[in-house]
């Protein structure tokens, strides 16, 4: 039997955090669930904890923390940095889920890691700070896990180019004059995924895919320009590597994110689960084809912000945040949110990010910017 790893999941009460518990009742897992966060859901973080079944004789209780009371948050990130567990999920949604990986990785343990934001606002600082404590970075999301299974066993050297694929949206087939026209509605209205609002409009703009550009860079330790996008609407080839001999490896399975959860927190191992993988009709047809970067400048950013480095990667995820919610507030129309963030982008180059500090100064300058250029509500 695998020996039993204890696990703390933040951001517990989310979509991911919640995915999570659910593949641990579902199948005997060799992980015991030590830690729990949420940010503000005390009782239905209570339910969570409550409901982890019978834990091993002599286990202490899990630990429960509300990360919107300032005296549990600091509590948390101290024991985080304690380092008394073996992997973390961080599910934490946005920016703030940036302390707690950098805790966990000061600590030595594994991130299983679904906060994107944390590789994009300070992946350079993250990376460093893993190699330096030994742990291990393991990504939640779909295409970066999908790259971290085709690399196995594979050095970097031997990679000529990574393929990040994009379902492309709600708005992937729309002509420029229609997306022009594009409302809230429209752009929420995704084909092949459920999630949230903000990430839903950065799938239609595709500056999801920008976000993602930066996070493979840090990950996987590769120039920006290894990195290639191709839309796949069937959302069925989640990413795939080509190797200097034009070999190439792909990852496939449904649309369905407790693929890489129950990959990131079970590796190295592959661990028996009740999920099936092929679908003979789902697979019937799989195609891809080059990006439209005249529809979608958005994506380009990614390349930009990589260009740029120092705090790029704070300033675009910021500035796209606030403008994502103008738009869906009706102040912005559906193009101006990559001509906003881009010109976000620009006035920030140069800008350092050497330490968190720095981060987040970056990452409140950007968004103090976006509101103060942002028109009147409509």
């Amino acid at each position: 039997m695998a020996a039993v790893r204890r696990l703390v999941i933040l951001g517990a009460t989310g979509t991911v955090g919640v995915q999570a518990l659910a593949i641990l009742r579902q199948a005997a897992s060799p992980l015991q669930v030590v830690a729990l966060a949420a940010h503000s859901s005390a009782d239905a973080l209570g339910e969570l904890a409550a409901g982890l079944g019978p834990r091993a004789a002599g286990a202490p209780p899990c630990r429960t923390y509300l990360s919107s009371e300032d005296q549990q948050r600091a509590a948390l990130l101290e024991w985080l940095r304690g380092g008394d567990y073996d992997i973390c999920l961080n599910a934490v949604v946005g920016a703030a889920g940036l302390p707690y990986s950098e805790a966990v990785l000061a600590a030595g343990c594994d991130l299983a890691l679904a906060n994107k934001e944390s590789m994009v606002l300070a992946g350079g600082l993250l990376s460093a700070l893993a190699r330096q404590s030994e742990a291990r970075i393991l990504p939640v999301d779909s295409e970066h896990s999908a790259i971290h299974q085709c690399l196995a066993g594979n050095p970097l050297s031997a990679v000529r180019r990574l393929y990040l694929t994009a379902s492309g949206g709600a708005l992937r087939d729309w002509s420029p004059a229609q997306i022009a026209q594009a409302k809230p509605a429209d752009a929420l209205a995704h084909p092949n995924w459920d999630m949230g609002p903000r990430i839903t409009i950065d799938s239609a703009t595709m500056m999801n895919k920008a976000l993602e550009i930066l996070e493979a860079c840090h990950l996987f330790q590769v120039e920006a320009d290894a990195v290639q996008v191709l839309v796949h609407p069937q959302s069925v080839v989640h990413s795939m590597v080509e190797f200097l001999d034009g070999s190439l490896l792909a990852q496939l399975g449904p649309p369905d994110m407790a693929f890489p959860i129950h990959y990131a927190l079970h590796w190295p191992e592959r661990q028996p689960s009740p999920l099936q993988g092929f679908d003979a009709e789902l697979f019937s047809q799989l195609t891809f084809r080059p990006p439209d970067l005249e529809r979608f400048p958005a994506l380009a950013l990614g390349w930009r912000a990589a260009a740029l480095g120092g705090a790029a990667g704070a300033v675009l995820n910021a500035a796209d945040e606030v403008a994502v919610a103008a738009f869906l507030d009706d102040q912005l129309a559906f193009p101006e949110i990559a001509v906003l963030v881009g010109e976000t982008l620009e006035a920030a180059a140069g800008m350092p990010a050497d330490h968190l500090e720095q981060v987040f100064a970056a990452d409140q300058w950007a968004r103090e910017r976006v509101r103060s250029v942002l028109p009147t509500p409509r």
